[in-house]
């Protein structure tokens, strides 16, 4: 299987998780007002666990693993809290953001479940956000790969592409794209040999250097998901290549169901 949890999360109806929700919540702003808002995650995470067991919650777990697999490829994330089938991200952040947002739905993605919650105990005031998905497992399987501007430049960007689709077909789509990007580095040596620090030049005028993954001589790739202004992140993209001496950018872009190979070459 290439999802793996040591617990199995039910999906919970907008009620069952509302009702929960309602006890949770009134602990989290207890365990603030005892605790103050300047501690660090892992205590909220160890007083919320004993104010619900005490509360009589059957279960509440933190720090659960989940393991992505894809043959000898392996990305282990941890669930912060999970009560009684309600998943918790827990966070201490001057203020929630769209990046949280992200890795909410991406545990939801992997489990499977059609709800969770942030909450943020840094904030004055606990702040607490749910979030639903909207997307199942079979809709994450329900993808299309346009690939009609992708270019095999090099044999390594035929096997990128080779990659990148046994990736989707394997895991299905939404998820993190970071993930798909530590996958695709670690089929091609891993870190160290694919990361490389490249000059940058404008006019002949160094500017630096800069991390690209470079999966064979002359071309690097770069996994992104953007659902916005997509023309405009290719227009970027173009003028950051040419401040380097790659021949070709191999951009794989993730928005949503919608997945875009795209060739960018000097």
């Amino acid at each position: 299987m290439p999802i793996d949890c040591s617990l199995e999360v039910r999906p919970l109806t907008a009620e069952e998780f509302q009702e929960l929700d309602y006890r949770v919540m009134g602990h989290a702003f207890d365990s603030q007002n005892m605790l103050g808002r300047l501690c660090e995650k892992g205590v909220y995470q160890h007083d919320l666990q004993a104010r619900l067991l005490a509360d009589g919650f059957h279960s509440v777990r933190i720090e659960v693993p989940v393991c992505v697999f894809h043959e000898d490829f392996a990305k282990e994330y941890f669930l912060n809290l999970v009560a009684d089938d309600a998943l918790y991200e827990l966070k201490t952040v001057a203020a929630l953001g769209g990046e949280h947002q992200a890795q909410l739905l991406n545990r939801l993605f992997l489990l499977g479940i059609p709800r969770g919650k942030l909450i943020n105990f840094r904030s004055a005031k606990v702040q607490g956000k749910i979030h639903a998905s909207g997307v199942t497992p079979e809709d994450r399987h329900r993808f299309h790969v346009d690939s009609r501007r992708w270019q095999e430049v090099s044999e390594g960007c035929g096997t990128l592409g080779r990659m990148m689709r046994d990736l989707l077909a394997d895991w299905g789509a939404f998820l993190d794209f970071k993930l798909y990007e530590e996958a695709l580095t670690h089929f091609f040596g891993g870190q160290f040999a694919v990361v490389k620090s490249l000059p940058l030049t404008r006019d002949g005028i160094s500017l630096g250097t800069q991390g690209f993954h470079v999966h064979s001589p002359g071309a690097a790739f770069r996994v992104t998901a953007v659902t916005r202004q997509i023309e405009a992140m290719e227009t970027h993209l173009r003028r950051l290549l040419a401040l380097t001496e790659l021949h070709a950018l191999q951009w794989i872009n993730l928005n949503h169901a919608d997945i875009q190979f795209i060739t960018i070459s000097k």
